[in-house]
């Protein structure tokens, strides 16, 4: 497709060049009013982004009133600030990270507010691309006509060249936003709190968990629901003071995330092709054209190291939550072996945001490492205590690294602390001042030797 020919038409066989003579009526019109729907409802005022947020936001919200969402009632409010309290207590002995304040019971769509800014940070550094991309097949430029346009038609046209501009911005940030929207309205329906994904969205570090969800989760177990709904307040319990005491990791998380997505690229010519008889306003057709690959990730060495660390990192987040809300329920909880055990199968399937963000992100994180995260936690608190499994969050390159979760032994060897008691066992050695003065003494005694000796 040429982008000095709008949308495409009158082409000629040969696809190069504008031949107004074999301009097709009909498809023009249906043309200009996929533009004029395409503009009704990209052009939101205010929203001059690689994504539409308040198309993103509306849709998500519309999605799960449809489905019914019902408001947070007293009761549930009262139950998740009780089992949060209670959690405090726990993890008040399991690690010296302190407690963040209060709890939140929230609907789904109260966690799609309240997350809804982390989100504009993970997702924009791939929306900027993509809108660079639709910018290369829409006609730009000061709005004229193309030349040789037949009366008529510049009567039909002109009126809207004159967005056309604007017209590759707005179809895509349209298009990121309907499907941002879509998955965070499918994300909502999965998520258990504020932390679950791993990835931090929230500013506040308060204890956040959705009761509709956390009851779902609990379906079937054949426990007791406030079993299930207080293991649960301790993980978040335990992930919100993580990211509140070591206040390195939040942005280290989402660095690495920025990092990834810059390695994004659009594939322009399957793009051109994919987009070329699209309609901005069917949203399947939408999403058909974000999961068809046009845009993948490059295989940088830049990218997949950023990929590794993302990975390493919140494997170690995930993995010390682990950790400590196992010292804390142990011995208390009843169901906690079999909540743990469920939570763990739920990463390795991939966990509620694997399809999310592989959809909006090409980013497939593989959560094989969170296992082999929790035993070197729980390998370190076993033999230096939990004090000791904590300082190694006091800075980054204190961290075990991924090559240490393939081989904990080698890593607990590495970073134990310095032994110096046995050097109280070594015998003491000769006192300098003492070996000056006996050689200083030996010293006099050879020069009197010397001097008093008679000459031959």
């Amino acid at each position: 497709m040429s982008p000095d020919v709008p949308f495409g038409f009158g082409t000629g066989s040969d696809g190069e060049g504008f031949d107004p003579s074999k301009m097709d009526m009909n498809s023009l019109g249906e043309a200009l009013q996929q533009l004029g729907r395409m503009l009704s409802t990209g052009g939101v005022p205010g929203d001059d982004g690689p994504v539409n947020w308040t198309l993103a936001h509306d849709n998500a919200r519309g999605r799960l009133a449809t489905a019914g969402d019902p408001v947070v009632g007293e009761s549930d409010r009262r139950a998740i600030e009780a089992a949060v309290a209670l959690a405090q207590l726990w993890l008040d002995e399991a690690t010296d990270f302190p407690a963040t304040p209060g709890a939140v019971a929230w609907s789904r769509s109260e966690w799609v507010e309240a997350t809804l800014p982390a989100w504009k940070h993970v997702v924009e550094p791939v929306a900027a691309k993509i809108q660079a991309a639709t910018a290369t097949i829409m006609p730009t430029g000061d709005g004229g006509l193309p030349e040789g346009l037949p009366p008529e038609l510049a009567q039909l046209a002109g009126p809207m060249m004159g967005q056309l501009a604007g017209m590759a911005k707005s179809m895509g940030a349209t298009m990121i936003g309907g499907q941002v929207g879509d998955a965070l309205a499918t994300l909502a329906t999965q998520v258990l709190g504020a932390g679950d994904i791993g990835i931090p969205l929230t500013d506040s570090p308060t204890p956040a968990l959705l009761p509709r969800n956390v009851a779902e989760f609990g379906e079937g177990l054949g426990l007791p629901g406030d079993q299930v709904q207080l293991y649960l307040s301790l993980r978040e319990a335990a992930q919100q003071r993580l990211f509140a005491h070591v206040q390195w990791l939040r942005p280290r998380v989402l660095e690495a995330v920025d990092a990834y997505a810059r390695g994004i690229h659009v594939d322009r010519e399957r793009f051109e092709e994919a987009a070329s008889g699209l309609d901005p306003s069917d949203p399947e057709a939408l999403q058909s054209l974000l999961s068809s690959g046009v845009f993948a990730p490059e295989e940088t060495e830049e990218q997949w190291a950023a990929l590794a660390r993302l990975e390493t990192l919140l494997a170690l987040a995930e993995g010390w939550v682990d950790d400590v809300v196992t010292v804390a329920s142990q011995g208390r909880l009843p169901g906690a072996v079999a909540l743990r055990e469920t939570v763990r199968r739920r990463h390795a399937s991939g966990g509620p945001a694997e399809q999310t963000f592989a959809t909006l992100l090409g980013l497939k994180l593989r959560p094989r490492r969170f296992r082999d995260a929790a035993t070197v936690w729980s390998s370190l608190r076993e033999e230096r205590g939990a004090e000791a499994r904590d300082e190694l969050w006091a800075h980054p390159d204190l961290l075990p690294t991924t090559e240490d979760l393939d081989d904990v032994s080698a890593f607990l060897l590495r970073s134990a602390p310095l032994d110096l008691s046995s050097l109280d066992d070594l015998p003491p050695g000769p006192n300098p001042d003492d070996g000056d003065s006996a050689g200083d003494s030996a010293g006099d005694s050879a020069g009197n030797e010397t001097k008093d000796k008679p000459d031959a």
